[in-house]
């Protein structure tokens, strides 16, 4: 798996809000990590300047040694066969099947006609299949979306991004909408299949104890900006005053935390 790096990365809006201000970050191959940061800091905007969702303003954004930002519209679109991408809101179609929704991860692969009336190859069912039963959805391939909680649609939206067998997982506030239990069961989930599978990982995230608990580095952004590059361990209350501002800490990270204590819960 290749190594993400970015260089001098700056986005500014056209309305002139600077959202990344001069970022540099490598991700080795394999690493979890996540990034967190008040609301406005630049996270999501990371994110889609690492497969060109958002276009930067300048610097560079390389997956190994392929530089993204100079890509042009057919080898970006094929590059980003290889970036799976997990979304907050899930990203699903409602209309469509368990089954169909994980498979349109694969429509990047096969032909026009073929993705048109949704005809995809046995190898690529069967995987859905296999991927499903990983993420805790066996039986339900028929469900419409729709018909799904929202854990459940999470789980739908990283097989889908799985069965693009990527080499990069670029997730995106994937437990803001989900109770307590079902956030820890979805981070444990993601943790754990990036390790089985050796993926290199971005993810943005607002739950301070949950980055804590799951990720192996910690990048802290403010106003556009790097702050915090470290363990998880590392954010003490002072490093969390940086990022955050004034606030009493102690309990966030304390040796106590209900978060990093409490039993196992399930897949």
């Amino acid at each position: 798996m290749p190594t993400l790096t970015l260089s001098h990365l700056t986005k500014r809006y056209p309305t002139g809000d600077l959202a990344l201000d001069d970022v540099s970050l490598e991700v080795p191959e394999g690493q979890v990590m996540a990034l967190i940061g008040p609301s406005g800091a630049g996270k999501s905007t990371l994110i889609r300047c690492v497969n060109r969702l958002v276009e930067p303003t300048s610097g560079s954004v390389l997956v190994g040694d392929r530089n993204v930002t100079e890509m042009g519209s057919g080898k970006l679109r094929r590059m980003r066969r290889r970036m799976g991408m997990i979304f907050q809101e899930y990203a699903l179609v409602e209309r469509l099947t368990v089954m169909e929704n994980v498979l349109s991860g694969r429509l990047g692969y096969v032909g026009f006609w073929a993705s048109w009336f949704r005809r995809f190859p046995r190898e690529d069912i069967s995987t859905a299949f296999t991927l499903l039963e990983r993420v805790g959805l066996a039986g339900m391939e028929d469900k419409r979306a729709d018909a799904l909680s929202g854990g459940q649609r999470q789980r739908v939206g990283i097989a889908r991004a799985l069965i693009q067998n990527p080499d990069l997982l670029l997730v995106d506030e994937p437990t803001a909408s989900l109770d307590p239990k079902t956030s820890r069961q979805i981070m444990r989930l993601i943790a754990e299949l990036c390790t089985e599978r050796g993926l290199t990982a971005v993810v943005n995230i607002h739950d301070v104890p949950l980055a804590r608990l799951f990720a192996e580095r910690v990048v802290g952004l403010q106003a556009g900006g790097v702050v915090y590059d470290g363990p998880p361990n590392g954010l003490t209350p002072d490093a969390l005053t940086q990022i955050y501002g004034e606030e009493d800490w102690n309990a966030t990270t304390g040796k106590g935390d209900a978060e990093g204590s409490a039993p196992e819960d399930g897949p």
